[in-house]
């Protein structure tokens, strides 16, 4: 699926580029084109406008094949602004469209003024263009008194000008592609990476929570079985499968209510009522409420909270929080162990540690127990009654609050979670 959709990202991205490139090329290849058209265009029309030595007028030898005599159009001196980049001449005929004069500065065979005439009278038009011994030709004719003048000129360079663009264009296109395919498909790879990811995740999370759901199921199940094999029992008498209907009930309860909350968390569109309030209280109360547990479970316990603290965000959700990593480390610590939280200001922001002595966490899981349903001691977590939600929702939490959550274990020794959040200058 995933190698489908880089084949149709690639596609898409060659074929839109191409799209741009040939456009772009076109646009100046026109604009190239009609540049040297008018170029040509102009520099016929000067030909035509000006008159060409003669013999006699003092400026050199006339080529051979020019005629020995006098024509009509050798009059006046030869116009300065003459493009000597190309080859030109002129001939003039008569009425019935025989040759009675030709001209040029350059030196040419009278054969080349005869098959210039028989290509331009073939075309039978006022302008046009023509191949000659591997030369392109271009003409323009002008009405005289005793017939027709021909003008022509060499437009090969110019033609070569647009053939080797042509050559260039498709030459640095062709480059261009082959380079940008590599690239596209590189980039094409890493583009779609994020969402093969979260594609898997969901796979994850999908077969995860269908896992938690099954084993409640299975149990309310398997007990409403005794229920209806025994229906004519008493309700007290058959009072400890409904327990356990009602208690696998409540395990669904939270699992599914988690779930949902941790949709809001992830739905963009929902919107949290953040305020100013004070976090230092808001742990102290936690504290509070957790100090009985700790109690029973018999674990030494400290903290260290500095007072005056403030956030910006939602109390009870950083309440929650910092209920979740308290709640945590009670449950994975060892027997008698030690935990301990702390509170302080960190430059701008304020930094919140839960530790607690226990088995540690490996280094390979540290990147992933914030994935939900992922539990580095499967066994365990079950024995403590966890779904794997809590570090996630945690999670969740804080990066509403713009804030980072991470994890450093030594393994056999200890384990402490730290909460970053925002705070600004203002205290209380």
């Amino acid at each position: 699926m995933f190698r489908k959709l880089r084949t149709r990202f690639l596609i898409v991205n060659l074929v839109t580029i191409s799209i741009i490139m040939l456009a772009a090329f076109a646009a100046i290849y026109i604009f190239t084109y009609r540049n040297v058209q008018s170029d040509i265009y102009m520099s016929l029309h000067r030909i035509a406008g000006m008159q060409q030595p003669g013999p006699d007028d003092g400026h050199g030898p006339r080529g051979p094949g020019s005629g020995g005599g006098s024509s009509p159009m050798d009059k006046g001196p030869i116009d300065p602004y003459q493009p000597e980049r190309s080859v030109s001449f002129k001939v003039e005929t008569d009425a019935s469209g025989q040759m009675t004069g030709k001209e040029s500065v350059f030196t040419m065979d009278d054969e080349l003024y005869t098959n210039a005439l028989k290509e331009a009278r073939g075309i039978g038009q006022d302008t046009g263009r023509f191949t000659l011994d591997g030369s392109r030709w271009i003409y323009m004719t002008k009405a005289t008194g005793s017939g027709k003048q021909f003008i022509f000129m060499d437009i090969t360079s110019q033609q070569r000008i647009l053939t080797n663009l042509i050559y260039t264009f498709a030459a640095v296109g062709l480059l261009t592609l082959v380079i940008l395919y590599f690239t596209s498909r590189y980039f094409a790879g890493r583009s779609i990476a994020p969402v093969r990811e979260a594609f898997e995740k969901q796979k994850q999370f999908i077969a995860d929570a269908s896992h938690e759901l099954k084993t409640p199921l299975t149990i309310i199940n398997t007990n409403a079985d005794v229920l209806l094999a025994n229906s004519e029992d008493t309700i007290r008498n058959q009072a400890k499968w409904l327990q356990y209907i009602k208690s696998e009930t409540e395990r669904m309860t939270r699992l599914t209510g988690d779930l949902l909350y941790l949709t809001e968390m992830d739905d963009a569109r929902t919107e949290m009522l953040h305020s100013r309030f004070n976090i230092s209280e808001a742990v102290e109360n936690i504290i509070l409420t957790m100090e009985a547990v700790i109690f029973e479970k018999n674990l030494a316990f400290d903290y260290d909270i500095q007072p005056g603290l403030t956030v910006p965000g939602n109390s009870e959700q950083v309440k929650q929080v910092a209920m979740i990593l308290l709640d945590n480390a009670v449950k994975y610590a060892n027997p008698k162990g030690a935990v301990h939280i702390s509170l302080h200001k960190l430059n701008s922001d304020v930094l919140l540690s839960v530790s607690n002595t226990g088995e540690g966490i490996a280094a390979e899981h540290l990147t992933r127990i914030f994935d939900r349903f992922y539990r580095a001691d499967t066994s365990r977590a079950r024995k403590q009654g966890g779904y794997g939600l809590g570090l996630a929702i945690a999670k969740s939490i804080v990066e509403q609050h713009k804030g980072r959550i991470y994890a450093k274990s030594v393994a056999g020794e200890s384990t402490t979670f730290y909460v970053q959040l925002p705070s600004g200058n203002h205290r209380l």
